[in-house]
């Protein structure tokens, strides 16, 4: 049986960031699908030749996106926002025992 006292999830001891590898691997994926997002669109954009305005946007948005990825890549991660499990005292047992009283 669980004790109501206790949490169940383990408390957090540190804010440590994530790992250099952790963070790497992250930056490396969100470069490759910005990456791949391009040859894509300029393929679609050969296939909607007869639609200029679409061939045309789809040439547009495929410029800038080395450039785009370059800077999301390089961009720091975030810190991973999650709810915190610090530790919290149990005051009560403190509080309600009886305080010896010295006399002078």
């Amino acid at each position: 049986m669980a004790d109501p006292l206790r949490p169940t999830e383990p408390v957090l001891i540190t804010d440590a960031a994530r790992s250099y590898e952790e963070e790497l691997a992250v930056r490396k994926r969100r470069y490759k699908i910005m990456m791949g997002m391009r040859i894509p669109f300029m393929v679609v954009a050969a296939a909607c030749y007869q639609i200029p305005w679409l061939a045309v946007t789809l040439l547009v948005l495929s410029i800038p996106l080395p450039w785009v990825a370059v800077l999301v890549a390089n961009d720091r991660l975030p810190k991973k926002v999650e709810k915190t499990n610090r530790y919290q005292p149990d005051r009560r047992q403190i509080e309600q025992r009886e305080h010896p009283v010295i006399d002078g």
